[in-house]
């Protein structure tokens, strides 16, 4: 059986413009890596408790190895700032079982 992992982003975006060229910057950092955008959609309703992000966005990669050599290169993270000034995120990271 093979384990996969996650980043699952929250997303609550401040500047359009920014956001827009930030996520098209976004899928070449994820090509060395083997990773592949698996879903992006919109909030319908929080059905139990609160929570403030309205966007959510997953990744899947091949293991926590690729996850974080992703997360930590030079391409990624030459992003961070664009990203910082677009949107507040939340970036959680998950190991599937």
């Amino acid at each position: 059986m093979m384990s996969f992992a996650y980043i699952i982003g929250h997303i609550a975006v401040r500047d359009e413009t920014k956001w827009a060229e930030y996520r098209s910057r976004v899928p070449a950092t994820l090509v060395p890596w083997n990773a592949e955008l698996v879903f992006r959609g919109k909030l319908e309703g929080v059905l139990g408790g609160s929570f403030g992000h309205p966007d959510t966005v997953v990744i899947r990669f091949p293991d926590m190895a690729a996850l974080r050599g992703w997360f930590e290169s030079a391409a990624y993270q030459a992003l961070i700032p664009l990203r910082e000034q677009a949107a507040d995120v939340l970036l959680l990271a998950y190991a599937a079982e």
